[in-house]
């Protein structure tokens, strides 16, 4: 018998995940990660897994979760960037320790209740990563670290069915309904800024608006207290609304501009990896380039620079905020082929 270890997180996703394993006959068994935060669902999980007949493994890893997500977070806003720690912690927490854990534990396989799919290529190219049936839940965005490593041992079973399927699933097992989840585990109002001022870091000091000439234009409080394309909050008397364009954490200004100043026709990402094995090819790689979690996607040319760093410059149309920070994630297709970090936009000529 097959048997596969599921990250369970107390979510209507993960319990239908496991439910369906067991289904195809795996022998399924649990793993919640505590990560020392409020709000989790350790209660949530105990309660699927006595429902649906498996063990429940716990592993705490509060002192790296902190280290390793928490703290990157933290500091990048003090850096002047919008972290993505989803990300971050799926590589280095969340898909890292279920392989451990399975490994430990002598389990073939490893499966979390993600919106995406996995291809055997039988090729090459090894394993590929797909986007989910529902485009509109679409999670593969945030496994473009994953690897041939991870994604040989991996399986995602809601990624062939769509979230009203899941929901109807979960229904037939008598399962209590659940809320969406939030954003960020560790921030359970989803207000990152009050998470910040409490956090215990030495804040940004307040200092000045400008627009693109440097003529200050207003305040601000702290440069962690923006973000690359806000609009609202910034409390600029104007005619036009302005955007935030640039966070200078030298000077501690931010830099602001009108909404077609936004407009980019490119950006430059650093440590990029690559779902498969040898996935260049070609020194220009054509791809859909996502600039963030919903993003549509806009065709681009992809050149690659030493270092681990691609230029990528989008066809048509220019596009706004791009965030250094956030991720660029390529698609050929539903085939996510890699991904990497903002570092800056391309300035146009």
């Amino acid at each position: 018998m097959k048997s596969v270890l599921v990250g369970i997180s107390g979510g209507v996703d993960s319990a239908v995940a496991a439910a369906i394993l067991k289904e195809k006959g795996y022998r399924v068994e649990g793993l919640y990660i505590l990560n020392g935060f409020p709000g989790g669902n350790e209660a949530d999980a105990a309660v699927v897994a006595d429902r649906l007949g498996f063990p429940l493994h716990k592993l705490d890893i509060t002192s790296l979760f902190r280290k390793n997500i928490v703290d990157y977070f933290v500091s990048d806003y003090l850096a002047g960037r919008t972290p993505n720690p989803c990300i971050v912690c799926n590589k280095k927490i969340k898909f890292r320790y279920l392989l451990e854990e399975a490994q430990k534990r002598g389990l073939d396989s490893i499966a979390t209740g993600h919106y995406a799919r996995i291809e055997d290529s039988g090729g090459e190219d090894g394993f590929r990563l797909l986007k989910g049936v529902d485009k509109g839940k679409d999670q593969s965005y945030f496994l473009f670290q994953l690897g041939q490593e991870e994604l040989q041992h991996l399986i995602f079973p809601n990624g062939e069915r769509t979230k009203e399927e899941i929901k109807e699933m979960a229904s037939g097992l008598c399962l209590p309904p659940k809320k969406e989840s939030q954003e960020i585990c560790f921030i359970p109002d989803d207000n990152y800024r009050d998470f910040l001022e409490n956090y215990p870091v030495t804040l940004p000091r307040p200092g000045n608006i400008v627009d693109k000439k440097g003529n200050i234009v207003g305040r601000h409080r702290g440069t962690h207290s923006v973000t690359i394309g806000q609009r609202k909050g910034l409390n600029i008397a104007s005619e036009r609304p302005y955007y935030v364009l640039e966070i200078d954490t030298k000077r501690n200004e931010v830099v602001v501009g009108r909404e077609e100043d936004q407009l980019t026709q490119g950006l430059i990402a650093t440590n990029c990896s690559w779902i498969s094995p040898s996935p260049v090819g070609p020194d220009v790689l054509s791809a859909k380039t996502h600039i963030r979690y919903r993003h549509r996607g806009v065709d681009s040319q992809i050149s690659f620079l030493p270092d681990k760093r691609v230029h990528v410059r989008f066809r048509t149309p220019r596009q706004v905020g791009v965030a250094p920070g956030q991720a660029a994630v390529f698609y050929q297709g539903d085939c996510l082929t890699g991904g990497g970090w903002i570092e800056r936009r391309l300035r146009d000529a």
